[in-house]
């Protein structure tokens, strides 16, 4: 070995011993009481073999994910020493005392979650030189003093949540900062608002034309001049002051101009000849995919963005347009990174349509079933990061919203990726949406055949536990590239349905055939099983024996499974076993071509 090697390779352990040190104080400094922690062995170097620990191929701490683990006690300064750490999740626990002022030194953040506990004392300053942070969310803490004017630097910042604190002073203003929505500081009693700064003056228009807006040719002037004032004049925050003082054309209280840097769940209400121009008239040749909920169009903006415009298919009845608008305020308010994120909406006596930043990578389900040269087969690496990305934004969906969203077509066509493959949930939020004119039934059946859940088709009663079935026949798709319901398969005298197909081929030991071929045995075996393991325990029959989406984020970090994997196999045992007692004769049992399950099938759970 050189001697330059012999360097590299001291300093990548020295680098892994002050990483893995200053986890140990942090594990130190917290009461776990249900040892998640129980992993973050002092004597390891490296603290990458660590559950709820992600590492880059550098080994070195990228992520710490210990949200809602229940943990108490404080924050350890030390946290500043993990040079390369992108994501610190610590939300939804007790923890108590200040955040440290080292948080400023973690130059790589990306996303700081320490909502949700009882943190208090003030907002570093220091968080004002985290120039690449872009998810900051402090609220529902017991934190005081003023903000801090550093963090208007912070041109990155996407989400910003500093709601239900003791924050006091006024709210700072500095360039895009001011565009933050009133959401963001809520319920902070002693915090005052921005003095509100009255915008240039801009190019006058006919008053009354743009009141009414039933003119064609008012309606085109109104739109150059506003694109000209955009490009060439004013800020944007004389546009959102601007638009904001012609109240008929908003519904919510947030900026009407978005600009591309600062996204913080607000909605721009778009107009139909802005989105018409965009996807060049809704043309055939920009359909990205079709679906129940109607087509989705790529369209490019006047600044240059791409988007991905849905056109809801079903016309809006009289009186539901209230409705809409507050169901569309539930879906913006759902901000997580493994969420779709609501850029915006048009709404006319004809059309309903949603705007979302455009999905560089497409679907899962076309990135597994739609093969070129530009897009090469998923590898094992990233369908595990689609596994669990996947979950947290639906654990994220049931868990922190409120109300709780329930997705209810959760499946590989509405998982989407981001320009780095990371999994991105999308049309969540939309069933509800869709129903809000169904006023003579309690709930109108959505989903796809192949992934939706047994009580659900049934009863069309929907839960948390229909999206954890969904999902389940998701993870499916993602080993074995199959689709979930597929005619194709009786060629071979398969079942139809692919978890009748998987369970069939694990009742034949033939997990090399349930794989998907197109991984070319670059996977490793004991991760697939405990892919399997998690898919089937989420697609059990009844809705009480599946875990929470929480509780599948958990098995998929390493935690639980086998423990949950081998209290399912004492219950099947104890049900074969009553089986074989009371029913010693089971010829008579044949598999109903409706049911999702065969009764004589003990290979999964059932």
């Amino acid at each position: 070995m050189s001697i330059f090697s012999l360097l590299l390779s001291f300093e990548v352990e020295v680098s892994a011993n002050a990483e893995g040190d200053a986890l140990n104080a942090l594990k130190t400094n917290l009461a776990d009481p249900n040892n998640v922690l129980q992993s973050w062995d002092a004597t390891l170097v490296n603290p990458c073999t660590w559950f709820h620990v992600t590492c880059n191929s550098d080994n070195s701490v990228t992520r710490v994910d210990l949200g809602n683990a229940n943990l108490s006690g404080q924050l350890t300064p030390q946290l500043g020493q993990l040079p390369n750490l992108q994501y610190l999740e610590l939300y939804s626990n007790n923890i108590s005392g200040r955040i440290p002022n080292d948080l400023g030194n973690l130059t790589n953040l990306v996303s700081l979650d320490l909502y949700l506990n009882s943190l208090n004392g003030p907002i570093p300053s220091t968080l004002g030189e985290l120039q690449r942070l872009r998810f900051l969310r402090l609220n529902n803490n017991t934190l005081t003093g003023t903000i801090p004017m550093s963090l208007t630097n912070v041109t990155s910042l996407q989400v910003l949540d500093l709601s239900n604190n003791n924050l006091s002073g006024t709210v700072p203003i500095n360039g895009s900062f001011q565009l933050f929505t009133p959401i963001s500081f809520n319920n902070n009693p002693n915090l005052i608002p921005p003095p509100v700064t009255p915008p240039p003056p801009l190019q006058p228009t006919n008053p009354s034309s743009s009141r009414v807006g039933n003119s064609a040719t008012g309606a085109i002037a109104g739109g150059v001049a506003a694109g000209a004032a955009l490009l060439f004049a004013a800020p944007a925050i004389a546009l959102a002051l601007y638009r904001r003082r012609k109240q008929p054309v908003h519904f919510f209280d947030v900026p009407a101009e978005e600009d591309p840097e600062v996204h913080l769940g607000q909605l721009k209400r778009f107009s139909l000849r802005e989105l018409q121009v965009a996807t060049d008239n809704f043309s055939n040749k920009n359909v990205l995919g079709r679906g129940g909920f109607g087509k989705v169009y790529k369209g490019r903006l006047a600044d240059g963005s791409l988007v991905a415009v849905k056109r809801l298919k079903e016309e809006r009845t009289q009186g539901g347009e209230l409705q809409f608008q507050t169901e569309v305020e539930m879906i913006s308010m759902a901000v997580h990174r493994n969420l779709l994120r609501l850029r915006g909406f048009c709404m006319t006596p004809t059309e309903r349509l949603l705007v979302y930043p455009y999905m560089a990578n497409g679907s899962v389900a076309s990135c597994l079933r739609e093969r070129s040269e530009s897009q090469p087969p998923l590898d094992w690496t990233i369908r595990k990061r689609i596994a669990l990305g996947a979950a947290r934004g639906l654990a994220y969906l049931h868990d922190h919203c409120d109300p709780k969203i329930i997705h209810r077509d959760v499946k590989a066509a509405n998982i989407l990726l981001d320009e780095d493959f990371e999994a991105v949930v999308g049309d969540f939020g939309l069933a509800k949406l869709m129903d809000y004119k169904d006023t003579h039934v309690t709930t109108a059946v959505r989903g796809t055949i192949g992934h939706i859940a047994p009580e659900y088709l049934s009863t069309g009663k929907s839960s948390e536990k229909t999206d954890v079935f969904g999902y389940g026949v998701m993870l499916l798709e993602l080993i074995t590239g199959q689709r979930a319901f597929d005619l194709a398969r009786l060629a071979n005298d398969d079942d139809v349905m692919l978890l009748d197909w998987v369970k069939e081929l694990l009742k034949q030991k033939k997990l090399e055939t349930l794989v998907d071929a197109d991984l070319q045995g670059n996977y490793i075996d004991e991760e697939v099983e405990q892919l399997i393991q998690v898919a089937l325990l989420g697609t059990q029959s009844s809705p009480m024996e599946r875990p929470k989406m929480s509780d599948v984020v958990r098995m998929l970090e390493g935690d639980g499974l086998a423990e949950r994997w081998e209290e399912w196999q004492k219950e099947e045992m104890f049900r074969q076993e009553f089986n074989h007692t009371y029913h010693p004769n089971t010829d008579w049992i044949i598999a109903d071509s409706t049911s999702n399950v065969r009764p004589d099938e003990l290979s999964g759970p059932r």
